[in-house]
C-alpha cells in the first residue's frame, strides 16, 4: 500500500497523461458494453456453473438421511448426543472416503487437464450416480450401495464443479475485476444454495405433497446434465495461462458466444492453409 503509483504497472497502464492515453482495454468501466463483450459470456458461465452445482451439492447433504437411515438405530432408543455421533460418523466415512480423495485428485490433476475437464467430468459422472440412486430407490431398499453411490457423487462433486467453480471465477477477469466478478459468481451460487435447501424438502415428500425422492433425485441428474452443457459449451479454459494472459482476452472471444467456434474455427483455418502450403512446395 505504500508504494508509489509509477511503480505499480497496470494502474500506470489505466492513466490518462498529458502525453499518452491509456488503451480501451484498461479504462473500460463494469458492467460496460466493452466489459460485456469481453467479459459478459465468462461472467454468465460461472455464475450459472456455480448456481447449478449449489443446487445440488447443499440437496446432497439433505438426501443423507435417505442414504444413512437403513444403517442408523431408531431416535427413541437413544439422546439426541448419540443420534449426532452415529450421523457424524457416516459423515466421516464419506469425507474419507470420497470427499477429501475428490479434492487430492483434483489439486493434482487440475494443471494437467484443466480446469473445463475436470468441471464437465464431474457434472456428467454426479449425473450417472443420481439417476443411478433414482433407479435403486425405486426398486427397494440397498443401504449399501446407496451409500457408495453417494460417496461416488460427492467424489465427483470434489473432483468437478465443487472445487472448479471456485477457481474459475478468480482466474478468467482482469485484476480490477476479478474480486467483484468472483462474487457475484458466488452470489448467483448461494442462490442456487437456498433453492437447493428449500426445494429439496418440498420436492423430496411423498406425492401428492411432493414430487417423492426418486423424482427429485432425476431433477437433481438433471441439474448436473445442465451443468455439463453449460461448462462444455460456454466455459473458457484458463490451465497453462497466467493470470496476466487471461486479461489480455482474444478479441474473438467477446464476439462468439460458444467458448470454442472461434479457436477451432480459426485453427482448421491455418492448419489448411498450412497443408495448402505444404504441397505447393
Amino acid at each position: 500500500m505504500n508504494l508509489p503509483l509509477s511503480t505499480i504497472q497496470e494502474d500506470v497502464e489505466m492513466i490518462n497523461t498529458p502525453n499518452t492515453r491509456a488503451a480501451l482495454s484498461n479504462t473500460y468501466p463494469f458492467f460496460s458494453s466493452e466489459f460485456l463483450r469481453r467479459h459478459g459470456r465468462d461472467l454468465i458461465a460461472a455464475s450459472i456453473n456455480w448456481f447449478l452445482i449449489d443446487i445440488v451439492f447443499y440437496s446432497l447433504n439433505l438426501f443423507q438421511h435417505h442414504v444413512f437411515s437403513g444403517h442408523l438405530i431408531p431416535k427413541i432408543q437413544m439422546n439426541i448426543y448419540k443420534d449426532a455421533l452415529q450421523i457424524a460418523r457416516f459423515q466421516a466415512l464419506i469425507a474419507i472416503c470420497a470427499t477429501i480423495p475428490g479434492y487430492i485428485l483434483t489439486v493434482y490433476m487440475i494443471d494437467h487437464i484443466g480446469r473445463v475437464k475436470i468441471q464437465a467430468i464431474g457434472f456428467f459422472f454426479m449425473a450417472v450416480s443420481l439417476f443411478t440412486i433414482a433407479k435403486v430407490n425405486m426398486n427397494g431398499d440397498h443401504p449399501n450401495l446407496f451409500i457408495i453411490l453417494y460417496g461416488f457423487t460427492f467424489f465427483f462433486s470434489n473432483f468437478g464443479p465443487n472445487t472448479t467453480t471456485f477457481i474459475v471465477p478468480a482466474e478468467l477477469f482482469p485484476a480490477r475485476f476479478r474480486a467483484t466478478c468472483h462474487g457475484i459468481s458466488g452470489a448467483v451460487g448461494k442462490v442456487g444454495a437456498i433453492i437447493g435447501s428449500i426445494g429439496y424438502v418440498w420436492a423430496s415428500r411423498d406425492p401428492p405433497n411432493g414430487l417423492g425422492v426418486s423424482t427429485t433425485l432425476m431433477v437433481m441428474g438433471g441439474v448436473c446434465g445442465l451443468g455439463f452443457f453449460v461448462t462444455y459449451f460456454f466455459t473458457r479454459e484458463t490451465m497453462g495461462r497466467s493470470l496476466e494472459e487471461n486479461e489480455n482476452v482474444d478479441e474473438l472471444t467477446g464476439v462468439w458466444f460458444v467458448r470454442f467456434w472461434p479457436h477451432k474455427f480459426w485453427a482448421r483455418r491455418n492448419e489448411v492453409k498450412g497443408f495448402g502450403l505444404l504441397e505447393m512446395k
